[in-house]
């Protein structure tokens, strides 16, 4: 193990936060976008805080930096449906920005973990 234990990284902790706010912002979606939006943006924001998760679990910090770099892949694609979210209207712009800001913060988290992952090595 590399040392790392997910649940007191802060990333991890701010990728579960992520998790938590798209549960609440989904329920205000319309019917349709159930299996749709709705269901994409759960999907990539509980895939966040697990690809930390999961590569906390291995051996080397080489292996760990591609399941940061799987998350972070999906804390873009959750901005971009954010972005559909808004423009669609189904949430505020006040709402929009608060979560544009937190998911930009935790990239910048994640990459610059990564960053001290290579500096290490």
């Amino acid at each position: 193990m590399n040392g790392h234990n997910c649940k007191k990284l802060k990333i991890w902790q701010e990728g579960m936060c992520i998790v938590s706010e798209t549960y609440k912002v989904v329920k205000s979606f319309p019917d349709f976008e159930k299996f749709n939006l709705d269901s994409q943006l759960i999907r990539c924001s509980v895939s966040i805080p697990s690809n930390i998760a999961e590569g906390t679990s291995k051996l080397t910090d080489k292996h760990l930096n591609k399941y940061l770099e799987d998350s972070l892949g999906s804390s873009f694609e959750w901005e971009t449906q954010i972005i559909v979210a808004y423009n669609e209207e189904y949430i505020t712009e006040e709402k929009f920005r608060f979560l544009e800001d937190k998911i930009q913060q935790l990239q910048k988290m994640i990459s610059g973990f990564q960053g001290g992952l290579r500096n290490k090595s």
